[in-house]
């Protein structure tokens, strides 16, 4: 399992604005701003995922609380695992949440750039 901010990229036709994307089961956390609302998910496809929540494209607690930065994510070798680890994390106080976050990204960067190839300086 890889724990970010080292993702791995694979080219794929079709995805939002021509972004790189990275085709792996991974487990992520988006939060509102430092400290502030959590959002806890798992998908196979991160770019793409983190693209529809930070869009609005889909209805949900993302779009609500606007939860849009990506803070931490984990990669896991298949999707059983990536569902196992996201439960676990979901059952989590929060303060075990936040240490997660510090530990990785103590300054919560919005890591969006990262896992687009882009710098951080190059923010949006």
């Amino acid at each position: 399992m890889r724990v970010c901010p080292i993702p791995s990229f694979s080219a794929k036709a079709g995805n939002p604005k021509g972004q790189k994307v990275m085709k792996q089961p991974a487990v992520y956390l988006l939060a509102s701003q430092r400290n502030g609302t959590l959002y806890v998910g798992v998908t196979s496809d991160l770019v793409h995922r983190v693209w529809q929540h930070r869009t609005n494209a889909m209805e949900g607690f993302s779009k609500k609380h606007h939860v849009h930065l990506l803070v931490w994510f984990e990669q896991h070798p298949s999707m059983e695992s990536a569902i196992i680890r996201e439960k676990a994390i979901k059952k989590w106080k929060r303060a075990w949440k936040l240490d997660l976050i510090v530990k990785s990204n103590p300054e919560w960067q919005d890591l969006w750039p990262i896992i687009n190839g882009w710098s951080l300086e190059n923010q949006e």
